[in-house]
């Protein structure tokens, strides 16, 4: 990298290659950007912080380099000094692709021999079925969203009995389990079961109305075998006073759980999941490589990281599929990104309508300028496993999810689908969390600044000079301590949320 990345500059060059610079500060027109000691330019124009600027003259039609790759053509001749963005920019993406298996053998081999290289350790809860978690929360798992204000009511009444190592009485609560058809369905009981399932749970109380399509007994065969001192059911409508035997149900669960005690477990049971949301121009520079550092880490840890976001793999998908084990691995991935498209056309939607208006106010300019960015969470080691929607990982190593890029459908995807935390980078803030800890790291220092009651952790200083090895050992420290029972922001706020991916018809 060329610029300011080790503090010497207001612009960030990403690669050799690259036509375009990013703006580290907001750039005045008239502005002199010193590219090295023969070479400046002026800017042409005012161009925002996280925007990118041309260094060289691009012709219309002409393909915008960044990272290295092409993230869309200009549509209009551009001098250097100019400021690139949508008004000149159009993405190169459309339809689906046929794409060829050509990884780099030696190098995946190279990768795979160095997992379970290093070794960490944390403080967890480990559960009957060997699984561990780092909380050990008492969860309300509605079956359908009837009872929603029921569950919501429960846990905060339940609050009252939190003792010994119990940190506290959560409902989920959703707006499904009926009047869905198909496969619309089977996920919605798929996802429930999985957050029953779930180690950060020390016990769950599966909350039904009794008429629901997905009620307590069609839902028991996802569960499967449970502790019924853990895990136990409530029809309301079988009930005479629901809110009394909800709590005392509760209270039985809290009894049981709250013995649960912390104990050392090595770093190889941690299995992380891979977010990103509300990004900016510097994302791609920052965050999301620094959490690519904190992936590679754990996986050498002999652990395992997940990345979704399907939609926002698209103009950057081919690096993953190169990076796949095997060629049926490859070919999984394939079938992933062109199913994504294939559900998009079939909804009547265009497949690349991505980034989102935060997005592009941040700097990110097509939706290969975003994958660039977003795709650098998944860090360097090979893909191991590709996940179906609702499908809990097996496999060791970095995998694939099948999830949207909605913040809170695919943040609930990666905790049903295993993950007990997980790293959510931001360039614009946000408060939310999911059924599990949802560590915020700012890519920027300015919403670092402003939100600091939303953000854990401060990427931006990378801008500032600090090293992305410092700052990995620091993060990955962070994490250590989290998994140990430290809380995150969103945790000290109380913040607990989730939802399920909606896909098919409303009866």
């Amino acid at each position: 990298m060329q610029g300011k990345g080790r503090g010497m500059s207001n612009f960030l060059k990403i690669h050799p290659q690259d036509n375009v610079v990013v703006c580290l500060e907001p750039m005045a027109k008239g502005q002199t950007l010193n590219l090295s000691d023969n070479e400046s330019i002026v800017i042409a124009q005012d161009v925002p912080a996280g925007h990118k600027v041309a260094i060289k003259d691009i012709k219309n039609g002409e393909n915008i380099i960044k990272y290295g790759y092409a993230i869309g053509h200009s549509t209009e001749d551009i001098t250097k000094g100019m400021w690139v963005h949508t008004h000149d920019v159009k993405t190169n993406l459309e339809g689906i692709l046929d794409y060829k298996y050509e990884p780099d053998k030696d190098y995946l081999e190279k990768r795979k021999s160095m997992v379970g290289s290093k070794k960490a350790s944390f403080k967890g809860f480990v559960r009957a079925n060997g699984k561990v978690g780092i909380r050990n929360e008492v969860w309300i798992i509605p079956t359908v969203g009837c009872v929603n204000n029921i569950a919501t009511k429960l846990a905060e009444k339940a609050g009252a009995y939190v003792k010994g190592s119990v940190d506290e009485v959560v409902a989920f609560t959703h707006n499904y389990g009926c009047s869905q058809t198909g496969d619309d369905q089977e996920h919605t009981r798929t996802i429930l079961s999985d957050l029953i399932n779930h180690p950060n749970a020390g016990g769950v109380l599966v909350l039904g109305l009794g008429c629901e399509n997905s009620n307590i007994d069609v839902l028991k065969p996802y569960i499967g075998e449970v502790d019924d001192k853990r895990v136990k059911f409530l029809v309301c409508q079988q009930s005479d006073d629901e809110m009394q035997d909800g709590l005392n149900l509760l209270k039985e669960i809290i009894e049981e759980a709250s013995s649960d005690v912390r104990e050392e477990v090595d770093a190889s049971k941690l299995i992380i999941g891979l977010k990103c949301g509300g990004s900016d121009g510097f994302s791609g520079i920052t965050a999301n490589p620094l959490v690519g550092r904190i992936s590679d880490r754990i996986i050498e840890c002999g652990g395992t990281s997940i990345l979704t976001e399907v939609p926002e793999m698209f103009g950057a998908e081919t690096i993953l599929m190169n990076r796949c084990v095997s060629e049926e691995k490859f070919n999984d991935t394939v079938n992933m990104i062109n199913g994504f498209k294939d559900y998009f056309t079939k909804q009547g939607e265009p497949i690349y309508e991505n980034p989102s208006p935060g997005n592009k106010a941040g700097g990110i300019t097509t939706l290969e300028d975003k994958s660039l960015g977003c795709t650098q969470k998944s860090g360097d080691f090979p893909v191991m496993n590709v996940l179906e929607y609702g499908e809990r990982t097996d496999v060791t190593g970095l995998n694939l999810l099948c999830a949207p890029g909605n913040d809170l459908c695919a943040a609930t995807a990666l905790a049903s689908s295993g993950a007990q935390i997980v790293l959510f980078t931001t360039g614009r803030g946000t408060p939310f969390a999911c059924p599990v800890p949802t560590m915020k790291i700012a890519s920027n220092n300015t919403i670092a600044d402003k939100k600091s009651n939303w953000i854990d952790f401060r990427a931006g200083q990378i801008l500032e000079g600090r090293s992305f090895e410092e700052l990995t050992d620091e993060l990955f420290e962070k994490i250590l301590r989290t998994a140990s029972g430290e809380k995150l922001k969103s945790e000290e706020a109380g913040f607990h949320d989730m939802a399920i991916w909606k896909r098919g018809v409303t009866l």
